[in-house]
């Protein structure tokens, strides 16, 4: 579109959401988008490899292998939803939340924001396992230095379609979708609302 203009640098995670899936007979549906506050980094490393072969005493052919993502999400705090519903964690009649051998992890979409000098991108990963998170506890000395939690993610190709992960920006075209983005997990072609 003419004088459109686009992002020439990214910064700043926000409006970081999880939706769990569920699948049955092959099909994935998403439940409903929550928002994980405190959203500080998300690292994706991506996973696959590259496979040369050689003819004719030259690199004759190069595959790529695309796994998705490897990668970090490190937020100001963990919230109960996420370890109950994604983290498989059992909650007792006193709001404690226990975790256990048996507790069976769910995937998740993983969607968020990341600002640019012009737009905000959305995004979306389809298709993710989390870890538990890791335990640091310390002391206060001189200052109130705060904690986070990190939980390793892996964002897989969607075993329906393969797809791994989807990013938009704002058009002229597309407010009403952007707009409503984090309401249910965005699907190619979506218009808002559907």
């Amino acid at each position: 579109m003419a004088g459109e203009t686009s992002n020439k640098v990214k910064f700043g995670l926000s409006n970081v959401h999880i939706a769990k899936i569920t699948e049955t007979d092959g099909e994935i549906t998403y439940g409903t988008p929550f928002a994980m506050p405190g959203a500080k980094s998300l690292t994706a490393d991506p996973e696959g490899e590259t496979t040369k072969f050689y003819a004719d005493n030259i690199v004759y052919y190069i595959a790529n292998s695309n796994q998705g993502y490897s990668g970090d999400l490190e937020i100001a705090m963990i919230i109960k939803q996420f370890f109950k519903e994604i983290l498989g964690q059992q909650e007792d009649t006193n709001g404690a939340l226990f975790e256990s051998a048996d507790d069976i992890t769910a995937r998740f979409a993983l969607m968020g924001e990341i600002e640019g000098d012009v737009k905000k991108r959305r995004f979306v990963y389809f298709d993710c396992t989390a870890t538990r998170p890791s335990a640091e506890m310390n002391t206060i000395e001189e200052s109130k230095d705060p904690q986070t939690d990190t939980v390793s993610i892996t964002m897989s190709p969607r075993s329906t379609d393969k797809a791994i992960k989807a990013v938009i920006e704002p058009n002229e075209t597309n407010q009403d979708v952007y707009d409503t983005f984090f309401e249910k997990v965005y699907e190619k072609n979506a218009t808002a609302g559907v």
